[in-house]
């Protein structure tokens, strides 16, 4: 069994919506066995405040929530990372920097909400329907018995969550 949380960091290109929404479903989803950051390879520099209300709601503590560079997390004295995430297509797509430790990856691409256009309500609904298809997937992946899988399962089984369709649901 891990001595430590798995610490985790969800890529997007602005770090303003999808991977902060990540972030925090998978601080409060994983129940202690997960720290996780987010971060942007070109970030916004602001958190969409419809993404902060949905943090919120879910129980975490959005104080601290920032739009940043993932450059941060390739620093030396960064976390180390265990499993790499990136939520947009974009990112995805991207050179990202090296992570010491090798940690393990996937895509699990997912609409952008702040993109949306509409009212006021329409945006709320979208980004709602968003925000439940990245809990969709943090739910399948943090209920993995994650500590008697080897890594090449846990490699393949985050893998397989992410190809699948983002509404498909997996709660309990």
């Amino acid at each position: 069994m891990s001595q430590r949380p798995y610490n985790v960091l969800i890529l997007c290109t602005g770090n303003s919506a999808r991977s902060v929404m990540a972030e925090a479903l998978f601080t409060v989803m994983g129940k202690g066995r997960f720290k996780a950051y987010s971060a942007g390879s070109h970030p916004t520099g602001r958190v969409n405040l419809l993404a902060v209300e949905l943090c919120a709601a879910a129980g975490y503590d959005t104080t601290q929530l920032r739009s940043k560079s993932w450059d941060e997390f390739a620093q030396p004295n960064a976390p180390q990372m265990d499993l790499v995430i990136t939520v947009c297509d974009q990112a995805a797509g991207e050179a990202c920097p090296f992570w010491p430790g090798t940690p393990m990856t996937a895509h699990w691409g997912f609409e952008d909400p702040a993109a949306f256009e509409g009212s006021e309500q329409e945006k709320r609904e979208h980004f709602n329907k968003v925000f439940r298809q990245i809990m969709n997937r943090v739910i399948q992946f943090v209920n993995l018995p994650l500590e008697v899988l080897d890594r090449a399962a846990s490699q393949q089984e985050m893998r397989t969550i992410g190809s699948r369709p983002a509404e498909e649901s997996h709660e309990q």
